[in-house]
Parts: structure tokens; sequence; C-alpha cells
């Protein structure tokens, strides 16, 4: 038999090194041999090794197939690898010695199977709106069902365009608001929503489409159409949030991940060929063993959530997320002192922060910023590290699978400070403009100082927590005074140190939580004694 050779999904195994199980025990299991369900009849090979290995093979379909993006700007590395330095400012180029990834295809896939909010940015023709359309075929959907569901940002679309409208029999008749029903769009039931453009839509409609991506239901004359979980494809011509219409601020803020549309390479121009001698559009050829049911997503989605995160990684995100909030000039009390009470004043930042003296900027990583975390942004990091993690068949997140992802995630979190002296040093001009980067060296650099500070191996706070959370029943009087005690010897440390950064506002404020807790529990203690 001749077989299409743009149909050809990789052989199983995809990664090394994984075991040929399955992640879960399921009754279709129990019943195997005996009972013939439809997902075993339809896929054998993802029972033997798990969905994450279906999730594998979609990858290097799409890669080697249907999207030609010839890009490894997802790193990994066995062993150390060769690097190269090349051109008038000393670029590097690294050539990975363990199997490396496109951002631009693995990550809209992992935000198919984690239901979250892409956004796909780059110049007109460089496969933004193909690779969601693509996307929409791997969640099962026809290509003319995406294609009609598409929802084309421009500058005259209305509240009704977007949402839909009411009978007009209705609007007649109706004697209350309860009795106007509308005529929804077909697309606010589909579980892959794609807006094309998202920055041409007017700001009122921006306001609606709000409504719809950030709580998952839609509103016309009072009535409510309840969307399902979906994972959400907007694309843009720029990442600046720019375009017909500014975007607002509270819809940019729920976009959980960002991708860039690199640009096509020449030398892969003969791909180009052979599709059009063979007619063929990748997404009306895409294999039946790699479309995912509804189930298999809400399977995967599970089994991602079940990833560990160890607790040495966790305290290296802690460290590097307390890094950018913190404003000694913002407040008098202890807990204003964010950047968010700069913002929230309306007074110039730049002015504000330019009367803060004595600290090194150049160290001071939160100098390079304007703003902090949300916790948006933090449970989006975690989402996608575990999701990493589990694409490449692991069941705990590896150190470099979050230095991958954070570039990602925090790509339109984190918004830079031109102005500090950071970006003036010798080679980090470059930074201005290459975010992913900057980040990742913003990761790199937070890193350094945790490894400088020794808190991998002594942690003083990080002990107080695991004391405290074991709980207080049956703690005496006498421990909690040593408790104390013990926090506000930490306190002093602080107290000595004189200039105060990021990572020791969290400290500090931690350490005020604590004492907290124990002078309640102290106050109790004393009271239910006395009787």
């Amino acid at each position: 038999m001749n077989v299409n050779p743009f149909k050809k999904v990789s052989e199983s195994p995809t990664a090394p090194n994984v075991k040929k199980v399955s992640r879960k025990f399921t009754v279709e299991k129990l019943f195997e041999g005996v009972i013939s369900t439809p997902s075993s009849q339809n896929s054998t090979e993802t029972q033997d090794y798990g969905l994450d290995e279906k999730l594998r093979k979609a990858y290097f379909w799409i890669v080697n197939k249907a999207i030609i993006s010839p890009y490894y700007d997802i790193e990994y590395n066995s062993t150390p690898p060769q690097v190269y330095t090349l051109g008038d400012i000393k670029s590097s180029i690294v050539f990975p010695t363990s199997q490396s990834y496109s951002s631009f295809v693995l990550l809209p896939l992992l935000n198919l199977v984690t239901r979250k909010r892409c956004l796909l940015v780059g110049g007109p023709g460089r496969g933004k709106t193909a690779s969601a359309i693509l996307m929409g075929v791997l969640g099962g959907y026809s290509i003319k069902e995406i294609k009609r569901a598409i929802q084309h940002g421009q500058p005259q679309m209305t509240v009704s365009d977007l949402l839909g409208n009411p009978l007009p029999s209705d609007l007649v008749n109706a004697k209350s608001m309860d009795e106007i029903k509308i005529a929804w769009r077909k697309w606010l039931s589909m579980r892959v929503k794609i807006i094309d453009e998202y920055n041409r839509i007017p700001t009122r409609t921006q306001s609606a489409l709000l409504t719809v991506l950030a709580d998952n239901y839609a509103e016309i004359l009072d009535q409510i159409y309840e969307c399902p979980e979906s994972a959400w494809y907007l694309t843009a011509n720029d990442d600046a949030g720019g375009g017909t219409y500014q975007v607002i601020e509270a819809l940019r803020d729920r976009i959980d991940i960002v991708v860039k549309a690199l640009h096509f390479n020449s030398r892969f121009l003969g791909e180009l060929l052979k599709r059009i001698e063979n007619n063929i559009k990748p997404e009306e050829v895409v294999p039946e063993e790699i479309i995912f049911t509804q189930q298999e997503i809400d399977q995967i989605n599970k089994e991602i959530l079940e990833v560990k995160i160890p607790q040495t990684l966790l305290r290296r995100i802690e460290f590097f997320a307390s890094q950018f909030e913190f404003s000694e000039i913002a407040a008098e009390q202890i807990e204003y002192k964010t950047k968010d009470t700069i913002k929230l004043s309306g007074l110039d930042y730049k002015s504000v922060v330019s009367l803060e003296t004595g600290k090194d900027k150049i160290k001071d990583l939160g100098s390079q910023t304007k703003n902090g975390f949300s916790v948006r942004a933090l449970l989006t990091i975690l989402t996608f590290v575990k999701a990493l993690a589990y694409f490449r068949g692991n069941l705990e997140v590896e150190f470099e699978d979050l230095r991958q992802i954070l570039p990602f995630v925090l790509h339109d979190k984190l918004t830079q400070d031109l102005d500090s002296p950071f970006f003036n040093q010798p080679g980090n001009q470059i930074y201005k403009t290459d975010k992913v980067s900057w980040i990742r060296k913003l990761f790199d650099l937070s890193c350094e100082e945790f490894n400088r500070l020794g808190l991998e191996k002594n942690d003083p706070i990080l002990n107080l927590q695991i004391e405290f959370e074991k709980g207080l029943e049956g703690v005496t009087l006498e421990e909690v005074e040593k408790r104390l005690h013990k926090i506000e010897e930490l306190m002093q440390i602080f107290v000595k140190s004189k200039k105060l950064y990021g990572y020791q506002f969290d400290d500090i404020l931690k350490l005020k939580y604590l004492h907290q807790r124990y002078i309640n529990y102290k106050a109790w203690l004393e009271q239910t004694s006395n009787f």
C-alpha cells in the first residue's frame, strides 16, 4: 500500500526512556481482552504508552508534516552542548544534546490540553491562524466547523456580532426581559475558540469578549449563555497591545501564554513546493490517530495536574517571583510598599522611583520592571510547567522545564522599566527587544543569587514554615515562646542588613504572618489555662 507521506505518524516511543505503561489504572484495563472499548479499538499504542505519547506524536507530526517551524528554541541538554559564537556582537548558537522543541508548535499544543488562553503574535502570513485552525482539528472539529467559528476582529464588530442577537419577535412581544430569547453564536459552545486579530475589536466589544474569555459565560439583555471550558487562540500582528484599538488591560491580563511566530526559513522552500505539487493543505490531512476526543483532553488535563513540583524547585519559583513587586519608596506601612501602590496613586512611576537611593540597581532585579506577578500569572506558571514535564514523559517537573516555560508565560506579564541602568549595561540593550531572552536572563540571575545565599541548603524561614504547617495542636506555651523568639531573631538579621530587596520583603511579611499566628495562639493558650 502507498501511504500518503503527509499522514505518516512517528512510531513509538517518540521520546527516549519513556516506559511502555499507562499512567493511570482504568476500568477498561480491568476488562482488557474481554470488552473492546472504542478507545482500545482506535489506539492500542495509546494504551501501551499513555496519552502523553499521543501528545508527542501529535507534536512531531505537526512539526514534521504540517507547520514548517525548523526551530528548537526550547532547549534541553543531557550533556554539555556545543556553543558557537558568531558575528560582530558575539551572538551564541547552542546545539542541544537532548530532545528539544519548537515553541511555536509545542506551546499551542500544550494550550489545547490545558484549556488555557494562547496569544500568537507575528507579522502577517507567518502561520498564526493556520496554527490555531490546526489545534481546532486536533481538538476534534472539522475544518468547516473551525473556519466558520473563527471570530475575525474588525473595527465594526459589535457585541451582537460577537455573541448573538435577540429574536425580533421576542423584542416586540416580550413583557419582561426573561421572555426574550437570544440566538447565540455557535462558536460559544465550542471547546476550541479562535479570535483572529483581537486587537482590531472595538473597546466595548472587547469587554464582552473579556466576560466569555475570563468567566466562561456570555450575556445579552440579562440572558446568560454558559460556555464550556475551552482552549483559546488569539492572534495579533504585534505584542505591544496596539492595533486598530488598544487592547484593554484586563483582557491582556487574561492571556496565559504568548507565542511568537518565527520567520519562514527559505532553506525549506522545497517543502512548500511539495505541498503545491500534491495539492496538500495540512489541516485537511491530519491523521485520525492524533486527533483527541474531549474525554482524552479531560484525562490529559487531570494527568498534567498530578505531575509533581519538587519543594526545592517551588522554592526557586517563590524566590524569583518575590524580586519584582517591592518598592521601598511607595508607602510608609510595610504591606503597601509595592509597585501596585504607585500605579494606583496615579503618579508618574519614573518620578516616584527616582527618589529611591542607596540600592544597587544593577543587582536589584526588581529595578528592571514596573510591576510584579499576579496570582493568575503564578497559577499559569505552575500549570504550564507541569504540562511541559508531562509532555516530556516525566512524573516530576525538572529545573529546565521551568527555565524554558517562564519566558512565554511572563512575556506579557512583566513590564520593562527601560530607564533601569541594567538595560544600559554593555550587551544588555538587546533585551529591550528580546523579551524571551530577557525573562530567561532574569531567572538565571535570580538562581545565581539564590545559590549565593545558600538557600538550597539552609533556608531558616522555610524551616519555620514547615514547622508551622505541622499544626498547632498540642504545641505548648513554652514552645510557642521559643518559636516567637526565633522569628524575632531572624528579623534582627534583616535590620542589620540595612538595604531591602524584593525577596527580603516577602520574607519579612512571612515572618510577620507567622508571628501573628503564634501570638494569637499564645493568647488562646493563656486564656484557656485560666479556666
